[in-house]
């Protein structure tokens, strides 16, 4: 458009994806920095034959529940950031329900509740952009680097680590890196990175052993954006380690441990991983457990090492298997570990009958051909893990079509001031055996 386009809106309630759902000339508009039972004046920055995106410019009618921000709502992680901690918790479980309702066609009869989580310090992996002068989260809808450190997501001696890394980013960017993954403990104790390299290694591995001389770091190590393999250790101990009785507590569960490194996936918030386990855990019920998406062996190691039985864990990726063959090897052959896709796996599988299964899929959800698969398998039960309420509300509506009843809807606040909300979900197959969950 050739001119501003400001709208008066009054916000209605929270849309999945973040934005608040408003409406304006009859015509539906999504707003980003807006609050349910507020006007807003709003910048539209796009709009489509049925509905109309804006960001709001100014608050006409304030919600009590708004709050100073000190910090660019544009950097990663700050969507929500305006909005009281305690209505954060209620928009978010009402994104559930809507997103439920109107995609997975389920109608929840309660309104979940959402665990919270302390709003900062609670980022325990994270990705790191390096641009020219900075290195830092990326803003929304842009590749230009913002200050993670102004986010409050991240501990405080991790905020010094990347001042230390921003004044070295013209450094690095000449050397080729253009990105770090950063993973921690719980305790924030182990601190490593893992640098992606665009051209000459040696350069690269120059530039990251002075990164390594870094106050606070344990280990650091590399790859390049052309060359496969296992990454390449620059210093010290490329992985951190955690007892998996940090993810079981009050459960004595023996000397295991679980070791993971930053380019493997494993969950984000510090304060919620132990209640998010411990809530698997809980709902697998039952003698045999097959752990799809296994990662690193969260759930599969625990739950093995927390009360024995049969445990198969099936993933694929490179560096989760690496650490998930180290972490379930003192519990083999109680775990059995399977390194394929969840598809190659299910299309060989004749029956999980009598079985529960946990998926922990990546953000796009369950495949087709993944979800059509499993439901022929018929397991007892299936706990579906998500970051995800769209994606999972489309799986969901496939996996009851086929005949399993959505028991319970369990969510954690796993990313504080932000739209995204961690779901466990536990379908029973119909004409199953009657399963009576342990007390919590």
């Amino acid at each position: 458009m050739s001119n501003p386009d400001i709208i008066e809106v009054s916000i209605e309630r929270p849309a999945v994806g973040g934005r608040m759902i408003g409406r304006h000339g009859g015509q539906i508009v999504l707003v980003s920095g807006a609050i349910p039972g507020e006007r807003v004046r709003a910048l539209v920055e796009r709009r489509r034959r049925d509905v109309v995106f804006a960001n709001v410019v100014d608050v006409l009618e304030p919600s009590p529940d708004r709050r100073l921000v000190s910090t660019p709502p544009e950097c990663g992680g700050q969507s929500f950031a305006h909005i009281e901690y305690r209505r954060q918790l209620v928009l978010k479980a009402e994104i559930i329900r809507d997103g439920f309702r109107r995609v997975g066609h389920i109608t929840l009869d309660e309104i979940p509740s959402v665990a919270a989580s302390p709003e900062r310090g609670y980022r325990m992996r994270a990705r790191l952009h390096v641009g020219d002068d900075q290195v830092g989260f990326l803003e929304e809808g842009s590749h230009r680097v913002c200050a993670a450190t102004d986010t409050g997501q991240l501990l405080p001696e991790t905020e010094r680590l990347i001042d230390g890394l921003a004044s070295r980013a013209r450094r690095l960017v000449s050397c080729g890196i253009q990105s770090f993954m950063l993973a921690e403990d719980l305790a924030g104790g182990q601190r490593t990175l893992h640098a992606v390299v665009a051209g000459d290694l040696h350069a690269g591995g120059a530039a990251l052993r002075e990164v390594a001389s870094t106050s606070g770091l344990t280990g650091v190590s590399m790859s390049s954006t052309s060359i496969g393999g296992p990454p390449t250790v620059v210093a010290g101990d490329p992985h951190v380690t955690d007892g998996v009785a940090a993810f079981l507590v009050s459960r004595d569960v023996g000397d295991f441990s679980l070791r993971r490194h930053p380019d493997a996936f494993f969950q984000a918030n510090r304060y919620l991983v132990p209640g998010l386990v411990a809530a698997v855990e809980r709902l697998t019920v039952g003698e045999q457990v097959v752990d799809l998406y296994s990662g690193v062996g969260l759930f599969a190691v625990s739950i093995t090492a927390a009360r024995g039985g049969r445990m198969t864990a099936v993933e694929r990726d490179p560096a989760a298997t690496r650490d998930l063959v180290f972490n379930a090897n003192p519990l083999i052959p109680a775990i059995s570990l399977v390194r394929t896709s969840v598809e190659a796996y299910l299309e060989r599988t004749d029956s999980l009958r009598g079985a529960a299964v946990i998926v922990d899929p990546p953000r796009t959800g369950l495949s087709p051909e993944v979800a059509v698969r499993l439901t022929r398998c018929c397991p007892d039960r299936i706990v579906y893990v998500s970051c995800d309420v769209a994606t999972q509300a489309r799986d969901l509506r496939v996996l009851t079509a086929a005949g399993y009843r959505l028991a319970q809807v369990h969510a954690f606040d796993m990313f504080p001031n932000t739209p995204h909300v961690e779901t466990v979900v536990t379908l029973d197959r119909a004409g199953g055996p009657s399963r009576q969950d342990p007390e919590t």
